[in-house]
């Protein structure tokens, strides 16, 4: 079963940055895909940011395009979200998320394994 720990949330302006980590343990081998979701309060689940574990195409959601920007350390099994030049409307609870076949589109919330979530809180 993987094991999924994001870190690396907090309160920032707007403008400001932020850099989450999410750190995969036990059975990375199954990983195929990461990736970073969001939910702001009453509001749906969305993603934000993908990739493949192994190499491969980079997924953004049009909202963060050229704001964030997702990268990975194999060798420490984590993924991270560099986010710039946030706004107030990405405040939001962020999760990891990952899966083993990556299918069901470029965002589904139907991956197997996803972390608690890190808080990120952008004022104006």
């Amino acid at each position: 079963q993987v094991q999924l720990v994001e870190s690396g949330g907090g309160s920032v302006q707007a403008g400001g940055s932020l850099r989450l980590s999410c750190a995969a343990s036990e059975a990375t081998y199954r990983i195929n895909c990461m990736g970073w979701f969001r939910q702001a309060p009453g509001q749906e689940r969305e993603g934000v940011a993908r990739l493949y574990y192994r190499g491969g195409m980079i997924y953004y959601a049009n909202s963060v395009k050229g704001r964030f920007t997702i990268t990975q350390d194999n060798a420490k099994a984590t993924v991270y979200l560099q986010m710039n030049s946030l706004k107030p409307e990405d405040t939001a609870m962020y999760s990891c998320a990952a899966d083993e076949s990556c299918r069901g589109g470029t965002f589904s919330l139907s991956w197997k394994y996803w972390g608690q979530g890190t808080q990120v809180t952008v004022s104006s």
